[in-house]
């Protein structure tokens, strides 16, 4: 009793409210976009049911799922009867553990694969169950066959529903995308150049060529259906175009070998051609063994790059010039010619506006202010008059005043950065009347009382 009641506790818990799963839906969306909007997201919520049935049977591991359809299909296929006791399941999968039966029962039960005729105390395999089983088999068997094109679960799927007056455009438009992935594999295969590809596409080429036979009767009796709306008979005109480029890829493939096959190279008159060596090549799994007992010492490639062919050619340029100075001589000398060094043209500039800064940095050549308030004055007063060259070299320099680590080391810099001077930006413009510079940013120049004093 307890564990029945437990089990319900989880099912109720594992069961959200349509509230929450919106709620959860919505949560993979742009906040702007509603998840009902969305065409696809409706007719997914329509066939909520049958999700929840592929949901139930193939969530978790491989091993659960394996037994989940192992127990199911075990049923399914005994057409003896159509209802199971839990003795003759018992029976019947006496291969399981009892846990993990027990366990597998209860969630397809859950789930709807299973129905439980309390009455009679029998198990029932459900329709959905069958569906599903039957699409999972379809898909399996095709697959055993080795289809390598991929295309015939797909018209199947076409087959069976025009059969039964059913196809949708879905399903139409499936096998339209499959055609032009195959096209477009083809194309590359042929783009490539290689004879492998080649020859491994042209093999797949003509199994789907087979199934687009087999698929011509299908799509003529949908377009000349009458009851098919319109999409149906555009997507079934769209996969007759997709059908004729494929199976006009012959010629295409047909002259990419001729063209190898004209490329191809033979090695003497042994009748080998480098295609027979690399198909040789490609049966050894280590090509490494193939070099065992053939080689008696490493071979030691020598390279040459760039580098060293241009230090070569650098010594013999060298070595033909000297031996030509030693024959004609050692040239006659001349005097050096003279010139007067004055100095950097910047290191000038910056030794005047030390000094002007420094002028600044004295007491009494600061405005006059209230004598609580600290001496500024207007940093485009200071930089001007000047041209522009030299208004903003004297800008650069500003942001060293003050700078510790500038000031330790020496120089004409170092001496900037320790004038009891502290430089404070705006990001205000004023402008100007002057002829080289229009607006600056508004700044200012105060002297640092601190400094100055110790500097006394």
């Amino acid at each position: 009793m307890i564990d029945i009641m437990a089990n319900a506790a989880l099912a109720a818990d594992a069961n959200p409210t349509e509230q929450e799963q919106q709620d959860a839906l919505q949560a993979h969306f742009q906040p702007h976009v509603a998840a009902d909007e969305i065409e696809q997201v409706y007719h997914l919520k329509r066939a909520q049911p049958l999700l929840q049935v592929f949901t139930a049977l193939f969530h978790g591991g491989f091993e659960g799922v394996l037994v989940r359809l192992l127990v199911l299909r075990e049923l399914a296929n005994d057409t003896a009867t159509s209802s199971f006791s839990r003795g003759d399941i018992n029976t019947r999968l006496a291969y399981l553990l009892p846990e993990s039966l027990e366990t597998v029962l209860m969630r397809l039960r859950s789930n709807q694969l299973l129905a439980w005729d309390a009455q009679q105390a029998v198990y029932r395999v459900t329709p959905m169950a069958r569906n599903v089983l039957s699409a999972i088999d379809s898909l399996l068997g095709l697959n055993q066959n080795e289809d390598e094109a991929e295309m015939g679960f797909l018209l199947s799927q076409v087959a069976g529903a025009q059969a039964v007056g059913g196809v949708t455009v879905e399903q139409l438009q499936h096998l339209l995308g499959r055609l032009n992935d195959l096209t477009e594999e083809f194309r590359d295969a042929i783009a490539s150049g290689s004879e492998f590809r080649l020859r491994a596409s042209q093999e797949k080429w003509h199994m789907a060529c087979d199934w687009v036979e087999k698929g011509s009767e299908i799509l003529r009796a949908i377009t000349s259906d009458e009851n098919a709306d319109g999409a149906t008979h555009k997507a079934a005109q769209a996969i007759g175009r997709a059908q004729s480029t494929l199976l006009n890829m012959q010629g295409m493939f047909s002259r990419a070998l001729n063209q190898i096959e004209r490329q191809r190279v033979h090695l003497g008159q042994s009748g080998l051609s480098t295609t027979d060596i690399k198909r040789w090549l490609l049966e050894h799994e280590d090509l490494a063994q193939l070099a065992e007992g053939a080689i008696d010492q490493p071979v030691m490639p020598l390279f040459i790059t760039p580098a060293e062919m241009i230090d070569v050619a650098e010594t013999e340029l060298l070595s033909e010039r000297a031996n030509g100075a030693v024959q004609n001589g050692l040239p006659t000398g001349t005097d050096a010619p003279t010139t007067l060094d004055d100095g950097p043209a910047m290191q000038k500039e910056l030794d005047d506006w030390l000094a002007r800064l420094s002028d600044f940095a004295a007491l009494g050549n600061f405005p006059s202010v209230a004598e609580e308030a600290p001496k500024a004055v207007q940093v485009h007063e200071s930089l001007l008059p000047a041209s522009f060259a030299v208004a903003s070299y004297r800008a650069s320099l500003l942001p060293l005043l003050g700078d510790e680590s500038e000031a330790s080391l020496t120089g004409a810099t170092a001496e900037l950065a320790r004038l009891p001077v502290s430089f404070t930006p705006t990001d205000t413009m004023v402008q100007l009347q002057d002829m080289e510079v229009a607006a600056m940013s508004m700044a200012t120049l105060s002297l640092n009382m601190d400094l100055s004093k110790k500097d006394e």
